[in-house]
């Protein structure tokens, strides 16, 4: 009787491994970009809320006073004087102000650069919002209740 020594293979060949490693890489790809579109989501709704605060203020200091406060060429930073300024979730730009000709505080206009370019506005325009109805601007503003 002859006995053939029959070797066992064990482990995975090249091919196996290679179809591993790119499942993994087109699984962590998809997530990446998700992430991606979920921090810029989370951004633009932290840049809508300080938006809306920041009108909530104006209003209470119209209320108060009966005119917004004063800033200098639109730059909405010189209305805090405290420190307690709005700032941008990633730095990358300010909170931009228009008043009707910038020397009476009876109307404004709010306005920050999205990065979903989802906004309600096209940009800020001179002295009113350049206002986006189809809900594909750039811009998200807010003007004056009063």
């Amino acid at each position: 009787m002859l006995f053939v020594n029959k070797i066992q293979k064990s482990g995975f060949s090249l091919i196996e491994l290679l179809v591993v490693i790119a499942i993994i890489g087109i699984i962590s790809s998809i997530g990446v970009a998700n992430l991606i579109t979920a921090q810029k989501q989370a951004r633009d709704a932290s840049r809508r809320q300080i938006i809306h605060n920041i009108q909530t203020a104006f209003e209470q200091y119209y209320a108060g006073l009966g005119e917004y406060p004063n800033t200098i060429d639109g730059n909405i930073l010189v209305a805090f004087d405290n420190g307690d300024a709005p700032t941008d979730p990633k730095n990358t730009g300010e909170y931009t102000i228009d008043y009707d000709g910038h020397t009476s505080q009876s109307s404004y206009c709010i306005c920050a650069m999205l990065e979903g370019g989802i906004g309600n506005a096209d940009a800020p325009s001179g002295n009113t919002c350049n206002w986006n109805n189809s809900g594909t601007g750039e811009y998200y503003c807010a003007q004056n209740k009063q």
